[in-house]
């Protein structure tokens, strides 16, 4: 089933027939306490398409209005929903997120809706010797998330003195790539196929 960021319709370009319809430029810090990985601060920053809908609901409300709050809450809804459309792992091991979010926001930049918040792991993670792998995706590839430059992920300091990070971006073959060309909106992969997820990019948090 396709699932979309945001409940409510989204406005698209015409030619958009293929997949993605829809685009989230991210950034992340890794944020901890008493030296423990405890959760990722997340910026997502929507297309200007995308926001439109948003933006229209919003009006001229002031940042803090009533109304910024209600529209937040409704797209934080949808992404909870999605497990923050993310995934760590450590070796083999899932780590698991709480499903209320300590802190979350939705602000206007420009003609863009941007949307931040902090995923919060279900118990604290080791800074010590540990490997972690993050990839932030949606599962039909409806929406591309994805990380402009590596300097888009960052680091507390307590994180920074522990750990180095990596950022890989897949070169998926032609013939996946023309597939989800061939995708218009009212299509959706089989959910094993995982198309979200091999077009998104991996992030590795190594530390010592």
């Amino acid at each position: 089933m396709k699932m979309t960021l945001i409940p409510f319709t989204l406005l698209f370009s015409a030619a958009a027939w293929s997949h993605p319809h829809s685009f989230i430029d991210m950034k992340t810090e890794f944020v901890s306490e008493s030296d423990h990985l405890t959760g990722m601060k997340m910026v997502w920053t929507m297309d200007e398409i995308t926001s439109a809908d948003l933006l229209y609901d919003a009006g001229k409300a002031k940042p803090g209005d009533v109304v910024w709050k209600k529209l937040a809450a409704q797209v934080m809804a949808n992404v909870l929903g999605q497990h923050y459309f993310s995934e760590v792992w450590q070796d083999k091991t899932r780590v698991k997120f709480l499903n209320l979010p300590k802190e979350y926001n939705l602000s206007r930049k420009g003609n863009k809706a941007v949307l931040e918040f902090i995923v919060p792991f279900g118990e604290p993670q080791s800074l010590s010797a540990k490997q972690y792998r993050i990839q932030t995706f949606d599962p039909s590839y409806f929406v591309d998330m994805y990380y402009d430059n590596p300097q888009a992920l960052t680091m507390d300091d307590s994180v920074k003195a522990h750990c180095q990070i990596d950022l890989h971006t897949p070169k998926p073959d032609d013939s996946l790539k023309q597939y989800a060309l061939s995708l218009d909106k009212a299509d959706a992969p089989p959910e094993d196929m995982d198309l979200g997820q091999q077009f998104a990019q991996m992030v590795t948090l190594t530390c010592h």
